[in-house]
């Protein structure tokens, strides 16, 4: 009898175990879908609700101050409600948003992506800290895992916002809310993983305690903080504006959309294999170099031809780039720490002053379009923040820990 009670034990943590991927997969799935289906349909949005490219441009940016403000904050949610119900929290935020931008006006539109950015703020935060809690021994596969996931589903909701919203006639808000769907399923996963939890004596997702350690003192600190925002300005300029880049070169919108998703697509294997390579080398240097190249090569190839080749070239490598620099600063986070507090630690501060740089792009790019009126300037400023992308990155890739 007790050898049926054991067997059953451990048939109920293994499943637990196997949800709990599934519901990290599921988290990851929401983090970019409700960011990179409004690029494709910024300009219907745009026309439709009256409002400049300067300030359209506040729908990809607002999200990112959320991402500032919230990041500091999330770990202790976390500590105190524990990682889960934190990021069941997260998820039920960025639905609510989800609903309320897909009204057309202009208060729901940016109150609903304020809730989406806090919401994914959350669970962008907290789930680096519930693969280091849940899984130390496979931190590499699984932030490679979890990375990509979120790379599939960014580039399928790119792909598809344009063709939902007009070729299939319903509506920029229908093609934003249809995102809505594994926001649920993901909702739903955690709702029963929490009540799980409760029963079979699995350890508590519990944030790691922060402290005053002088974090803002180390150098190297800061360069994995700006080079996550340096590479979060580049990822989030292109979701909002390669669209319209490319159909000012005569792009049809619906290829443009295509054209986005097709970026975020190539750099699926990026996302992956990046991190694995980084887990096995003592200096990051070289990759930052390389990827730092792919992403100048890139934008300079959009500046200088508009043929339907080089733009496929270009978006190829640009796609290669952003994918690889994002999954290698979340691999920074913990590469550059010596123990979980400073990982904690790092990734707070890393986010909250990362994505506070990163928030100011889609804005300062629309702006210079409205000022110019052509896309040579704004590609120009991707230039020199790709080339500050690698000097950056350059530093956080040392072989250094961040309070040695």
């Amino acid at each position: 009898m007790d050898a049926d009670n054991k067997a059953t034990d451990n048939q109920t943590v293994r499943l637990y175990r196997i949800l709990l991927i599934v519901g990290i997969i599921f988290v990851a799935f929401n983090l970019r879908p409700a960011l990179t289906s409004v690029g494709p349909l910024i300009g219907t949005i745009r026309d439709d609700v009256g409002l400049s490219n300067w300030s359209v441009g506040i729908l990809t940016s607002l999200p990112l101050v959320a991402f500032a403000v919230m990041s500091p904050i999330a770990p202790i949610l976390g500590k105190r409600f524990t990682n889960e119900r934190t990021l069941l929290i997260g998820l039920i935020l960025l639905l609510i948003g989800m609903v309320a931008r897909s009204v057309s006006f202009v208060v729901f539109l940016f109150a609903g992506t304020l809730f989406i950015g806090l919401g994914i703020a959350i669970c962008n935060v907290l789930l680096p800290g519930v693969v280091k809690g849940k899984f130390p021994a496979k931190v590499a596969i699984m932030t490679s895992v979890y990375s990509t996931s979120m790379g599939i589903f960014a580039a399928v909701a790119s792909g598809l916002s344009i063709p939902i919203a007009s070729g299939m006639g319903l509506g920029w808000q229908i093609g934003l809310a249809v995102w809505i769907i594994p926001v649920i399923i993901g909702i739903s996963i955690w709702i029963y993983l929490i009540k799980k939890g409760k029963s079979d004596n699995t350890v508590e997702m519990r944030y790691v305690r922060t402290s005053d350690s002088g974090m803002l003192q180390s150098w190297l600190a800061w360069q994995v903080a700006i080079f996550m925002g340096l590479q979060s300005f580049l990822f989030y300029v292109t979701i909002s504006w390669l669209p319209e880049i490319v159909h000012d070169y005569g792009v049809s919108m619906a290829t443009a959309g295509w054209m986005l998703s097709f970026t975020l697509f190539v750099g699926v294997p990026a996302s992956f294999f990046v991190p694995v390579i980084a887990g096995r080398l003592r200096s990051q240097r070289m990759i930052v170099l390389v990827l730092g190249c792919l992403a100048i090569t890139g934008y300079g190839g959009l500046l200088v031809g508009d043929s339907y080749i080089v733009m496929v070239m270009s978006t190829v490598l640009i796609g290669i780039a952003l994918s690889g620099c994002f999954a290698l600063s979340l691999a920074f986070l913990g590469m550059r720490a010596r123990d979980a507090r400073q990982a904690a630690e790092l990734s707070g501060m890393a986010q909250a002053l990362g994505y506070l740089l990163a928030a100011v792009g889609p804005m300062i790019i629309g702006y210079l379009y409205d000022v110019t009126q052509v896309w040579t300037v704004p590609l120009l400023t991707l230039i020199g923040v790709s080339i500050l992308v690698v000097v950056f990155g350059m530093g956080a890739g040392r072989d250094r820990y961040v309070l040695d």
